[in-house]
């Protein structure tokens, strides 16, 4: 962000859909199930996220990721123009969350949120990003996104990380 301020400390707050539905959607079980299905024995949370993958197709892939830990430093940040992505924990290990605003193709009013247990995240097409960081150990993830032909990655490296601070408390 060449001829700005600094980034400042980052706060990481729990995830939360209302602050999160500007970014994506918070895939979590609330409530009772929409169908009840498998001759009664099964509750189907039915159609919790808004997937769009453009002119390719839906693809899963397993990521295995690093452990971070905080504070953290926010180097970059990425979005996939062509198509949203989801982060599905297989393990339980909660998810360090970055997410910024657009500014004509910059990113800006970066966002730190944790994730609880039982909660995913499907990230909006275009939605700035960080990297996958599980929090306090390695994670493993099931992704779903876009798989197909064209650049469907763009980066955004900052002259000075921003750092993610814990909440207080």
């Amino acid at each position: 962000m060449t001829g700005t301020v600094a980034p400042s400390a980052l706060t990481a707050t729990p995830l939360t859909q209302e602050d999160f539905a500007p970014y994506g959607d918070v895939i979590e079980v609330t409530g009772a199930p929409d169908k009840i299905i498998n001759q009664g024995k099964c509750g189907r949370h039915h159609d919790l996220a808004k997937l769009d993958f453009g002119t390719g197709q839906a693809g899963i892939s397993l990521f295995d990721a690093e452990a971070r830990n905080l504070p953290y430093a926010v180097e970059l940040v990425e979005r996939h123009p062509e198509g949203s992505q989801a982060f599905i924990p297989l393990d339980g290990v909660p998810m360090l969350v970055i997410v910024a605003d657009d500014d004509n193709g910059k990113p800006v009013n970066l966002r730190a949120f944790v994730s609880q247990p039982g909660q995913s995240i499907n990230l909006h097409r275009g939605t700035w990003h960080g990297v996958l960081a599980p929090l306090g150990k390695a994670g493993r993830y099931a992704v779903v996104d876009r798989i197909g032909e064209g650049t469907n990655l763009e980066e955004h490296w900052f002259s000075d990380p921003w750092i993610v601070e814990a909440a207080e408390g």
